[in-house]
């Protein structure tokens, strides 16, 4: 059993800094890419502060993504390759930084109080798996110093997990 524990940091860089140790404490020993994927949603939606939804999109076919282990309200459960802020961090392979969801061209809104979004692409060797999803309720909620903290544990989750 992991006991995960309040992150003391007042800075952003040591928050992820303590929230990547953490993830190392849950991955460790286990490579169920399932099992990793719900104990990390569930570690970002209790230590990340205005979030109302956190989770994993996988793809099962090349051409659409399905829904994974989450946090949150209720989700969309399938999104086409190249629709919505998650299938965009599919076909251009690249993480998606959207401050207001209402102006991302084609956005699915799964939840209608959602206001920006961050989307990593779960890569190895240049092959995309899926991606991991976080929604928040404010606008502008992330930044560039959240998409690498997120990107750290992107790639931490892929590297520990058996996809």
């Amino acid at each position: 059993m992991h006991d995960v524990g309040t992150i003391e940091a007042t800075d952003k860089p040591g928050f992820y800094r303590e929230l990547f140790a953490q993830a190392e404490g849950l991955f460790h020993g286990e490579r169920d890419a399932i099992a990793n994927a719900a104990n990390l949603s569930a570690l970002i939606y209790g230590a990340v502060a205005d979030l109302n939804w956190a989770g994993f999109y996988f793809l099962k076919q090349a051409d659409e993504l399905v829904l994974g282990p989450f946090q949150g309200k209720v989700a969309c459960v399938r999104i086409p390759v190249g629709k919505g802020v998650c299938g965009s961090g599919v076909a251009q392979r690249r993480s998606q930084l959207v401050p207001d969801v209402h102006a991302f061209p084609g956005h699915i809104a799964c939840d209608a109080a959602s206001r920006s979004e961050l989307v990593v692409p779960l890569m190895r060797d240049d092959t995309v798996f899926g991606v991991l999803d976080l929604d928040s309720p404010l606008p502008g909620r992330f930044t560039a110093e959240d998409q690498a903290g997120f990107e750290a544990l992107a790639a931490l989750y892929v590297a520990a997990s058996d996809l």
